[in-house]
């Protein structure tokens, strides 16, 4: 099971961000585990200074971008 995470605020790129992490994971049939993490200690603790941000598996794998579904997907490949 993968453990996707999406870092942010809250704003409407991190919730695009969300939906395109869902539907990526979904399309590929990976058995995955969604959390928003919203807390700004919680991202820093990441290392993450510009949100949206999206962690699979506690790794970093985008900052400050919007990836459309099709770069998720290799990320969770």
């Amino acid at each position: 099971m993968k453990k996707i995470q999406v870092l942010g605020t809250g704003c409407p790129k991190c919730s695009k961000l969300a939906e395109n992490a869902e539907t990526a994971a979904r399309e590929i049939g990976v058995d995955f585990e969604m959390e928003k993490v919203t807390d700004i200690k919680a991202i820093m603790g990441f290392g993450v200074m510009i949100t949206p941000a999206l962690a699979v598996d506690g790794e970093v794998k985008v900052s400050g971008k919007v990836p459309d579904v099709a770069d998720i997907k290799k990320m969770l490949s």
